[in-house]
């Protein structure tokens, strides 16, 4: 089934249509994301993220000005953005883009101050010019999900603990179905590789437009969660076969050959450009990265109500 996914998303890519009212995969993608999974969270489960989510230090900001019977979805839609958010917040050190803090992979809760920019993506290698690759390093993503999980589903871990570990998964789970956030090329002119498309560039200098703020954007940059909800309600559901797949594994490795069949399709040739993308390009990513939001929405609902069932 999965296979049958990339061959559809590739497909896309030389398809031309319509491109879809436009939302967001930046932090309106991850709220709708969380819309999604709140949507299909049990009843007895919502009963227990409330309580968890409020131990974050910015639930108070998630629920200002929101009326009280809506602040639970509010909070639980808002809370996904949050390891992100700490990137721009005081008190937070700045760790890199590399795991090499001794650090890198503990999972202490709120009283850690390094933002592990690290954890938010997984670098799986390909060449499409037979440059040598490099693995990837870890902590990673992939590594990070099957950590937070198993700790949410522990009888043994506070409270606090599975508050944190409960945002950080909300986050990453959507993350990983970023296409570019599973991936890197590696050419004869980015040996080190791409860093997930952040090195391929969309114009000439001194325009800073790339592929992968492509990608994170393609649907918008929208901050209300209200309009979020709203959109993420319009999405068609997700292949039930997919969907009920749990492996974090196989959510990567999915991810990581929609961009190499897809994302690094024609008009993105070979290298670091600079490549001009068309209608039909944004178009058919607009396609893939709802049917990727709307997949990370009901995966992540599937963790969540496991855990804490």
């Amino acid at each position: 089934m999965a296979t049958c996914f990339y061959k559809f998303a590739s497909s896309l890519l030389v398809a031309s249509f319509l491109a879809s009212t436009a939302s967001a995969w930046d932090s309106f993608g991850h709220m709708m994301v969380a819309s999604i999974a709140y949507s299909e969270l049990t009843p007895a489960v919502r009963k227990k993220v409330a309580p968890l989510l409020k131990l974050n230090p910015d639930y108070n900001l998630w629920i200002k000005g929101v009326a009280k019977a809506s602040q639970a979805k509010i909070a639980f839609v808002r809370a996904a953005t949050w390891p992100d958010a700490i990137k721009s917040e005081k008190g937070y050190t700045n760790d890199g883009e590399h795991p090499t803090d001794p650090n890198a992979g503990a999972n202490i809760g709120y009283s850690d101050k390094l933002m592990h920019r690290y954890w938010h993506f997984i670098d799986e290698p390909f060449s499409p010019d037979g440059t040598p690759l490099v693995q990837p390093l870890t902590p990673n993503a992939e590594t990070q999900i099957g950590v937070f999980r198993k700790t949410l589903a522990s009888a043994d871990a506070t409270a606090a603990l599975k508050s944190y570990d409960l945002v950080w998964l909300m986050h990453l789970v959507g993350d990983v179905h970023q296409p570019l956030h599973s991936t890197s090329r590696f050419t004869h002119d980015l040996p080190q590789g791409d860093s997930g498309g952040n090195l391929v560039a969309l114009c000439v200098t001194p325009c800073k437009n790339e592929l992968h703020a492509y990608w994170d954007d393609i649907l918008g940059t929208g901050t209300s969660p209200t309009a979020a909800i709203t959109k993420a309600a319009t999405l068609p559901a997700p292949d039930p076969a997919l969907a009920a797949v749990s492996d974090e594994s196989q959510w990567v490795q999915e991810s990581f050959h929609i961009a190499e069949q897809s994302v690094y399709a024609s008009p993105i040739g070979i290298g670091a450009g600079p490549f001009t993308t068309d209608a039909a390009y944004k178009s058919a990513a607009i396609t893939v990265a709802d049917h990727q939001i709307a997949l990370a929405g009901t995966r992540l609902a599937n963790l969540i109500n496991t855990a804490l069932q």
